[in-house]
């Protein structure tokens, strides 16, 4: 008797564990959209600022793929983007590189590094984690500083990074320039990285990197190689912030130590704290919010902006405790239950 009822009623699973979530094509056509007709109603600066957005966007999903969707956390992350900054900057000014090629040597060089690292602070967790990521975005500008590498980094004085011209078949039939240019690299780069991220975490891999931040023992016990996962983890997050790195070096057209100090490392986890713990495309307001507030804060007053700063970062946490994609998310749920209820 138990037979026939258990025949006669289905399991019912989740589909989305086996698949994982589909992409909203919706959304994503109407980013697309807007992403590409913007270069062409802003000025040459603006389309610069927004380049850096997205540029940031990209090191701060990395960065995302390490702590919201795997549990490590990293202080050290500026170690990386100076990293990628400068396998791009030593590729171009000393062997004379094509600038397109040196953006996924820098993404690989960081991915080794970061493997490598992930090695032995397989060992640590937490904030000894933390602290060990930390010594390291504090070394790597020193390091970039010694005496002994100034002929290959430049010392204090940086690197110069010059862009090859925009094709002119593109600036006699698209009004192309050098910033709305760099504007569409970055953008479909990022639209890349992001797909690749998606991808990653609606696989089996994702899961299994999900499951060892919700429970490292549970994950374990089900088989679920931790080591690995952890170090592959690092690897890849070191190498979505070299692709950045690697960008910013291009688009700037400059790389210098005193850009990669600690700070970026804390600006890029404020970042991923306000865009949204375990959210892709909340990287892309954590990467507006850097760029902008800072600068903001300072216009309101110079001697005092780190001040200023800190309260609109406290305000802002206030209001969006989850970040900016929980808040949508919030919202979202409220919208429907309204509208659901006045359409019944």
């Amino acid at each position: 008797m138990a037979s026939d009822v258990e025949t006669q009623v289905p399991a019912q699973t989740d589909t989305r564990l086996v698949s994982g979530k589909k992409i909203p094509f919706k959304w994503v056509a109407v980013f697309i959209i807007l992403g590409l007709f913007i270069p062409y109603f802003v000025q040459g600066y603006v389309a610069f600022q927004g380049t850096l957005i997205m540029i940031y966007a990209v090191a701060i999903l990395g960065l995302n793929l390490l702590t919201g969707f795997n549990g490590q956390f990293s202080l050290g992350h500026s170690a990386f983007y100076a990293i990628g900054a400068y396998t791009a900057a030593v590729l171009v000014y000393h062997l004379d590189w094509p600038v397109y090629a040196t953006i996924p040597v820098g993404g690989l060089v960081c991915f080794v590094a970061g493997f490598l690292f992930g090695l032995p602070a397989l060992r640590l967790e937490g904030l000894y984690l933390a602290l060990a990521t930390f010594a390291l975005g504090v070394a790597v500008p020193q390091i970039l500083k010694s005496s002994h590498l100034e002929e290959l980094t430049g010392g204090v004085q940086g690197l110069d990074v010059f862009r090859p011209a925009v094709p002119e078949f593109l600036v006699n039939n698209l009004a192309m320039n050098m910033d709305r240019w760099w504007y569409f690299i970055a953008f479909f780069v990022m639209l890349f990285m992001f797909w690749l991220a998606w991808n990653l975490i609606n696989s089996r891999s994702g899961r299994a990197m999900m499951a060892i931040r919700d429970n490292p023992i549970a994950a374990k016990s089900m088989g679920i190689n931790t080591s690995l996962y952890k170090s592959l983890t690092f690897g890849l997050s070191a190498f979505y912030t070299g692709i950045a790195g690697a960008m910013a070096a291009i688009v700037i057209e400059f790389v210098a130590p005193d850009s990669f100090t600690f700070q970026l490392s804390i600006l890029l986890f404020i970042g991923l704290v306000i865009g949204g713990t375990g959210s892709i495309w909340g990287s892309i307001f954590g990467g507006f919010f850097i760029l902008f507030v800072p600068n903001f804060a300072e216009e309101i007053s110079t001697g005092l902006s780190y001040a200023v700063f800190g309260v609109i970062l406290i305000l802002v946490i206030y209001v969006m405790p989850s970040g900016f994609a929980g808040l949508v998310n919030i919202l979202s749920v409220r919208f429907k239950k309204l509208f659901g209820a006045k359409t019944s």
